[in-house]
């Protein structure tokens, strides 16, 4: 496995060893960190090459054709007033659904009955179908062998063999930032989504804890996929994980140099070349990018889009060579208003569609992108209510 950890032993472990009061504590945070560091030095990851969305759109695509042809809100499960932080995952032809949504939903957020909720678009009837649960909080303590106090941000992926794999963020004592990456893998094939445990990541020297997944991870010619993530406690940094074709992890390499960036969204430029933008934590943020040019091996930091960034997740896709599109809060104060805009080269971008406005009030937030049926879906959460979908296909 390629090394995880180099740059957070130099800025974000750092802080944890300065808040130390205990010296002897202090020493042995510090030593267990360079000896973690010791134990994953190894050579970079293999350059991949990236693929464009299935089915394969033609370079001939314009996204300013795009237009708006569906609209509305996903099912809720019975007695949850909210909901939070939705993914999308394209699937494959022939299969009953176009495509499948997970959020996290219950009666808050961070709420002990939070569950991960899934629905599929139904082919024949054009509607989305009744939300079942994908994973119970309970059930998956008891796979992991210790407490499961919250659950969220699930992201999905559908492997070479066709098996969605789903990665969620659980966390036991503390908030947020001491949360894991738990990957899990679906089992069976019935009309309800069922998961199997494959395990934690292995992406933290102290028991794996304050990464976190939220954004959809980008398909590779040869199967696999890279899923961004990123670390918040301390210093809050992205990274980029590789797995392979079976769902394997293989290594992790950090994206951006800076302490105040999280949720990166992969946005893919050509095969090799790639984008990463990014939630600001700053006052007054802009939306942060960082890009790739050796198909992941390496990053390097990018100066800021001009696109505001009020502290909020962001979603990008290449969806053709020139076409690329990002879904973002453009309101500087709060996350009232949701645009979808769309650059040829990643760095000027222009309005395509105002998805939601609150006037200066509410929550739209959390976007998550797909390209399925020859259209652009869109999902985000509709004031931490429920989770609202709209579709946009070509103009004919």
């Amino acid at each position: 496995m390629a090394n995880p950890s180099r740059q957070s032993l130099r800025c974000a472990w750092i802080v944890i060893v300065c808040k130390c009061r205990n010296t002897g504590l202090a020493v042995l945070v510090f030593l267990a960190a360079l000896i973690w560091d010791a134990a994953q030095r190894g050579p970079a990851p293999p350059m991949a090459r990236a693929v464009w969305p299935m089915p394969a759109v033609s370079p001939s695509v314009s996204v300013d054709a795009l237009v708006p042809t569906g609209s509305g809100f996903i099912p809720m499960p019975g007695s949850t007033p909210a909901a939070h932080s939705s993914s999308l995952l394209t699937m494959p032809r022939g299969h009953p659904a176009v495509l499948m949504a997970f959020w996290f939903a219950g009666s808050g957020e961070s709420a002990p009955d939070v569950q991960i909720a899934a629905s599929g678009f139904d082919r024949t009837t054009q509607r989305w179908l009744p939300a079942q649960c994908a994973v119970d909080r309970h059930a998956l303590g008891a796979a992991l062998g210790f407490g499961v106090r919250r659950l969220g941000n699930p992201v999905a992926w559908l492997d070479g063999q066709g098996r969605v794999h789903l990665f969620v963020v659980a966390t036991g004592l503390g908030g947020w930032a001491a949360s894991r990456v738990v990957h899990l893998r679906q089992s069976g094939t019935g009309p309800i989504m069922r998961f199997d445990l494959v395990r934690v990541l292995p992406l933290s020297w102290l028991w794996n804890t304050s990464f976190l997944v939220r954004t959809a991870p980008l398909p590779l010619q040869d199967g696999g996929m890279v899923l961004p993530v990123y670390f918040e406690l301390g210093a809050k940094y992205p990274a980029a994980l590789r797995f392979d074709a079976e769902g394997q992890f293989v290594s992790m390499v950090r994206i951006s140099r800076r302490g105040h960036l999280l949720q990166p969204t992969l946005v893919m430029q050509n095969d090799r070349q790639w984008l990463a933008l990014m939630r600001d934590q700053r006052p007054a943020g802009r939306v942060a990018a960082a890009q790739t040019q050796d198909g992941g091996q390496s990053w390097s930091d990018l100066p800021d889009l001009t696109l505001t960034n009020p502290n909020a997740s962001v979603a990008g896709m290449g969806i053709a060579p020139g076409q690329m599109v990002l879904v973002h809060n453009s309101s500087p104060q709060a996350r009232y208003i949701l645009d979808l805009s769309r650059s040829s080269d990643g760095v000027h971008w222009q309005l395509l569609a105002r998805l939601a406005d609150g006037h200066g009030a509410g929550e739209y937030s959390y976007p998550a992108l797909a390209w399925a049926d020859g259209s652009l879906w869109v999902s985000y959460t509709h004031l931490r209510q429920r989770i609202a979908w709209q579709r946009l296909g070509m103009k004919q």
